[in-house]
C-alpha cells in the first residue's frame, strides 16, 4: 500500500511539474488584464511558426501578418481590460477573442501560399493559382484591418470609455499594415487586374466586412464573441467575393473579344466546388427574400376574411416550399451553368456523378444513413432519459463524424466533398425552418436541436452542428488541387473527432490538474488529446502510403502542429470547433 501511494504521489508530482513548465511558457491568469495570457501566447507562437516558414518571395506578406497581429493584440488588451459598457452584446463568459479571430483566416491563406510556392518551384501548378490566392490573402487582410480600425475608433469614441494605450498602438499598426497592403498590390500582378481595380476590390472587402460584422452582432446578440463574429464575417465575405469575381470574369469573357481574354487569367474551378458554392451562398441569401415574401403573405392574410386566416400556417408553409424550390431549382443552377460549362442541369450532373460508381458511392450513402439514423435516435433518447452530462453526449457526435468521414476521405474524397456540401445545405435549410418556425417541422426541429446545445448556443442561433461540420469539411475543401501534405485534409477529423473528444472524456473522468482556477480544462485531458492525435497519425500514415500518397510530413513539424492545436483547445474560450481545425490545417501545410 505504501509503495502504491508513493507511486501515485510521484505521478502527481510529475504532472504538476509538466503543468508548471507549460504555464511558464503560456501563462494564464484569472484576470483578463494579463498582457500575455494563455490564448494570446499560443496565437503568438502560431504566427511565429508561420513567419519562420516563409520563403523570401512571401516576406512582404509576413510583414503584413505581423502588423495585423500587433494591431489585434493591442486592441484585444484594450477591450478585455476596459470596465466601460461593451460596444456589442457578445456571448457571456467569453473573452473578446479579437486576436484569434483576426489572424486565423489570413494565417490560413498564408500557410496555403507557402504550400503552393513549393508546388510552383517543382513546376506542379500554374502561376495564376498563386496569384489568385495572393489576391484573396490581401482581401482577407484588408477585411481584418478594416474591422480592427472600426472597433478601435468605436472604442476610442465611446462616451464612457477612457483612452487606452492599446487603441493608439492598434491604430498605428493598422496604418502601417494598410501601407504594406497598398505597396504589395501596386507592385505585383494578380490574375491580370489593373492595380486600381485590385485596390478597389480589396477596399470593398474591407467595407463589406465592417458592415456585415455590425449586422451580425446586432441581429444575433449574445450568440458569439467578437472573435467568432470576426471569423464568420471574414469567411462569408471572402466566399461571396470569390463568387462575384467568378461571375465578373465570365461576364468579361462574354463582353470582351475572345482574343483579349487569355487562359492565363482564367479562374479554374471543378464542378463540385461550383455546386457547393452555389448551394451554400444561395441558402445564405434566401432568408433575405423569405423575410419579404412572408411579410407580404401575412399582410394579405390580415386583410382577408376570418375564414381565410385559418389557413395562415398552411399558406406560410406552401410559400416557403415554393420559394425555396424556385431558388434551388432555377436561380442557383442558372448561376452554376453560367460560370461553369455543365452539359446538363447541375442536379442531373450530381446524379450521374453518384451513379458513375454505384457500388462504392451508393454503399457509402447507405452506410452514412444507417449511422445517422441509429446514432441520432439513440443519443436523443439518452439526452431525454439519462443524467449523462451534455458535453459527453455531444462528443459522441464527434466520434460518429470520425466513423463516417474517415473511410470516405481515404477511398472516395471527391464524393465526400459533394456530400459535405449537401449536408451543409440540409443544415442551413433546417436552421431556416427552425428560426422561422415553419409548420409542421419548425417546433419539432427546435426541440430536437435544443437537446444537444450548450452555453455557446442560443435560441436565436444554434451553431454547434455547423461548427462541427465545417470544422471537418474546410480542411478537405481547402486541400482540393495541389497538396503535398497528405495529413492536411484530415486536420478537422483528427483534431475534433479524436483529439477534442479524448481531451473532454479523459479530462472529465480523470482530470485533476486544471490549467486555471476558473477554467474546466485539465492537463490530463490535454495530454490525452495530443497523444491520441499522434497515435492516430502513426496509424494513418502507413495506410495513406499504401494507397499511393507520397509522405513528406516530418515528425517534428507534426508534433509541433498537434501540440499547438492541443494547447489552443486547452486555453481558448472561443468556439474551438471553428478555430482548432484551421490552426491545425495551417500548421500542417508548412
Amino acid at each position: 500500500m505504501r509503495l502504491e501511494r508513493r507511486g501515485r504521489n510521484r505521478n502527481v508530482c510529475v504532472l504538476w511539474c509538466m503543468r508548471d513548465l507549460v504555464l511558464s511558457l503560456f501563462p494564464r491568469k484569472s484576470m483578463t488584464t494579463s498582457l500575455l495570457n494563455g490564448e494570446r501566447a499560443v496565437v503568438v507562437f502560431f504566427i511565429c511558426r508561420i513567419l519562420y516558414s516563409l520563403p523570401l518571395s512571401l516576406l512582404l506578406h509576413g510583414v503584413a501578418l505581423s502588423l495585423l497581429a500587433l494591431a489585434s493584440f493591442f486592441l484585444e488588451i484594450s477591450f478585455d481590460s476596459s470596465n466601460s459598457p461593451p460596444l456589442f452584446r457578445t456571448r457571456p463568459g467569453a473573452s473578446s477573442g479579437i486576436l484569434l479571430g483576426a489572424v486565423t483566416l489570413p494565417s490560413l491563406l498564408l500557410s496555403k501560399l507557402v504550400q503552393l510556392s513549393r508546388g510552383f518551384s517543382l513546376a506542379q501548378l500554374q502561376l495564376q493559382e498563386i496569384q489568385y490566392l495572393t489576391l484573396q490573402y490581401w482581401a482577407t487582410s484588408a477585411s481584418a484591418c478594416s474591422v480592427i480600425l472600426f472597433l478601435a475608433l468605436a472604442r476610442r469614441r465611446a462616451p464612457s470609455s477612457p483612452s487606452h494605450w492599446g487603441v493608439v498602438f492598434s491604430l498605428c499598426s493598422v496604418f502601417f499594415q494598410a501601407l504594406v497592403c497598398v505597396a504589395a498590390l501596386a507592385t505585383t500582378s494578380q490574375i491580370g487586374l489593373h492595380p486600381a481595380l485590385k485596390l478597389t476590390w480589396v477596399f470593398c472587402h474591407g467595407l463589406v466586412s465592417v458592415m456585415l460584422i455590425q449586422h451580425f452582432l446586432r441581429t444575433f446578440p449574445s450568440c458569439a464573441s467578437i472573435g467568432e463574429a470576426f471569423l464568420v464575417t471574414s469567411g462569408i465575405v471572402l466566399y461571396f467575393g470569390d463568387m462575384l469575381l467568378l461571375t465578373i470574369k465570365k461576364l468579361h469573357g462574354l463582353l470582351v473579344s475572345s482574343d483579349l481574354v487569355t487562359a492565363e487569367h482564367e479562374i479554374s474551378r471543378s464542378e463540385i466546388s461550383i455546386i457547393i458554392q452555389g448551394l451554400v451562398l444561395g441558402l445564405l441569401l434566401y432568408p433575405i427574400a423569405l423575410k419579404y415574401i412572408l411579410q407580404i403573405w401575412e399582410w394579405s392574410i390580415n386583410t382577408a376574411s376570418t375564414e381565410a386566416r385559418r389557413y395562415c400556417e398552411i399558406g406560410r408553409t406552401l410559400m416557403f416550399i415554393a420559394s425555396l424550390g424556385f431558388v434551388l431549382i432555377v436561380i442557383v443552377p442558372s448561376w452554376m451553368q453560367f460560370v461553369q460549362e455543365f452539359h446538363m442541369h447541375p442536379f442531373l450532373w450530381v446524379l450521374s456523378f453518384v451513379f458513375s460508381e454505384p457500388s462504392k458511392r451508393l454503399t457509402l450513402c447507405i452506410y452514412w444513413v444507417s449511422i445517422i439514423c441509429v446514432s441520432v435516435f439513440r443519443f436523443y433518447n439518452i439526452s431525454k432519459n439519462s443524467k449523462m452530462e451534455r458535453i459527453l453526449l455531444r462528443k459522441y457526435y464527434h466520434l460518429m463524424a470520425v466513423s463516417m468521414f474517415l473511410p470516405a476521405l481515404i477511398f472516395q474524397p471527391k464524393f465526400l466533398d459533394l456530400a459535405f456540401g449537401a449536408a451543409m445545405a440540409i443544415f442551413l435549410t433546417l436552421e431556416i425552418i427552425r428560426i422561422w418556425r415553419i409548420w409542421p417541422l419548425g417546433q419539432p426541429v427546435n426541440q430536437f436541436m435544443n437537446a444537444f446545445t450548450d452555453h455557446r448556443d442560443s435560441d436565436l442561433l444554434i451553431v454547434s452542428h455547423f461548427s462541427l461540420l465545417l470544422g471537418c469539411a474546410l480542411p478537405i475543401w481547402m486541400s482540393t488541387g495541389y497538396n503535398d501534405r497528405p495529413l492536411a485534409p484530415f486536420a478537422g477529423i483528427l483534431s475534433l473527432g479524436i483529439g477534442d473528444t479524448m481531451a473532454s472524456m479523459v479530462g472529465h473522468k480523470y482530470g485533476v490538474l486544471r490549467w486555471s482556477k476558473t477554467g474546466k480544462k485539465t492537463v490530463e485531458g490535454t495530454a490525452a488529446g495530443i497523444t491520441s492525435v499522434l497515435a492516430a497519425c502513426s496509424l494513418l500514415l502507413p495506410l495513406l502510403a499504401s494507397t499511393g500518397y507520397i509522405l513528406t510530413q516530418h515528425w517534428f513539424s507534426l508534433l509541433l502542429a498537434v501540440t499547438v492545436s492541443g494547447l489552443l483547445e486547452a486555453y481558448t474560450a472561443q468556439l474551438d470547433n471553428a478555430f482548432i481545425p484551421l490552426f491545425f490545417y495551417s500548421l500542417l501545410c508548412l
